[in-house]
């Protein structure tokens, strides 16, 4: 009779044991973090849920935070359980700073954010400086996840002291191209560490990294091409899913490989034509500018012009497309730049129709054509421009 609740006690020993030794383990994450009186003493742990939400401002979910002591001791304790591997971000916040889940995205050595991978069988700690969280954050997870998504770091910032960090020295007209070349070289190097790496994650971040606004106008074909590669590798994932929606053909710029919309134009001289019958029988540029943009007309002055000059005769042919909305500007701007070549316009602004079929919004832009309108190069300027048709012509 007595010996009962002992083994009622023993029972219930057994069965705590068993659940205790069947828990799903959970992610533990701890370390120091370096603070500084114009910062929170706050470290948040932030989910996307969606591949827009990735590095994006404002968008994710916080499922833990933790105070950082005296020390910079802080300790996640209440991470939910991951159902798989999981991208989080590290997020750390000014004073004054009303949402846990703000990104500074503006310079990669301001971050106050880092991305990580985790799994439940993690056991990972890592330091910080706060001032700078991103550049000073390491990790003793030698996993390759998260080795890779160091390596991002790493490339990130350096490509952006290289070609970013210096300011642009050039005359107002030149401005922006130098700007724009610059930033083409910055992205240039984030592409090829997509292209180059098995890791999904850190290409994920990289991607979103390229455009935070998620606007792939210039660069169409590598969203295509990293849809392809990863829907191959990854194919269940709910972020490549989204990636792949977002790389539907029909809400990016024709692509590279594309033929050009053959469309009626009307021309400055009255004419109404189809483009199809201005092409050169070699190649062609279509050029889409407008009387208001600074580096348009520097580019119709010091390369188009020297360009239809000496190809002119050689199967070579421009054609002009502007987003004007004023003939009086438009025909101004075509005589004081000597534009010779063909000229059209809707006349419509960036709402033309010719614009909707190439599904563009960006000035200035251009389209290298083969003798059958295919689209062989797009978006070159400059030095690049004129190297590409003078290189065409050599071979």
């Amino acid at each position: 009779m007595m010996r009962k609740p002992y083994l009622n006690l023993f029972i219930s020993f057994l069965f705590l044991n068993h659940a205790a030794c069947h828990a799903q383990p959970h992610p533990e994450l701890r370390g120091s973090i370096w603070t500084d009186k114009d910062w929170k003493r706050m470290v948040y742990l932030i989910q996307p849920n969606h591949f827009s939400e990735i590095a994006a401002d404002y968008l994710g979910q916080v499922i833990d935070s933790s105070m950082i002591d005296e020390d910079g001791f802080f300790a996640f304790r209440h991470i939910p359980v991951l159902k798989e591997k999981t991208l989080v971000l590290f997020v750390v916040q000014e004073n004054g700073a009303r949402f846990p889940n703000h990104l500074m995205n503006e310079r990669p050595t301001d971050a106050n954010y880092m991305p990580m991978v985790l799994s439940n069988q993690d056991r990972i700690t890592i330091s910080a400086d706060i001032t700078h969280f991103q550049k000073t954050f390491t990790v003793n997870d030698d996993s390759g996840d998260n080795k890779i998504m160091l390596a991002l770091r790493d490339t990130n910032i350096a490509a952006f002291q290289k070609f970013l960090n210096s300011p642009v020295k050039q005359d107002e007209d030149s401005l922006l191209l130098e700007r724009e070349r610059a930033y083409r070289n910055y992205l240039t190097v984030l592409m090829q560490f997509v292209d180059s790496t098995k890791y999904l994650e850190a290409a994920l971040v990289a991607i979103r990294w390229i455009s935070p606004t998620g606007d792939f106008e210039r660069d169409p074909e590598f969203l295509i091409r990293q849809c392809e590669k990863w829907s191959s590798l990854s194919p269940q994932n709910t972020f490549v899913k989204e990636l792949c929606n977002a790389a539907a053909k029909n809400k990016l710029p024709v692509l590279i490989g594309d033929r050009i919309p053959d469309i009626t134009l009307p021309m400055a001289n009255g004419d109404t034509l189809m483009l199809s019958t201005q092409m050169g029988s070699s190649l062609t540029i279509l050029d889409i500018w407008a009387s208001w943009c600074a580096p348009c007309r520097k580019e119709n002055r010091e390369v188009l012009a020297p360009l239809f000059t000496t190809y002119k005769n050689k199967g070579f042919q421009i054609i002009g497309y502007s987003m004007d909305s004023n003939d009086a500007a438009w025909k101004e701007g075509i005589a004081k730049d000597g534009v010779t070549w063909p000229q059209a316009s809707h006349l419509q602004g960036d709402t033309s129709p010719f614009l909707n079929a190439l599904r563009i919004t960006t000035i200035p832009a251009n389209f290298i054509l083969d003798h059958d309108g295919k689209i062989i190069a797009k978006n070159l300027f400059g030095e690049e421009l004129s190297a590409y048709v003078r290189e065409f012509f050599q071979r």
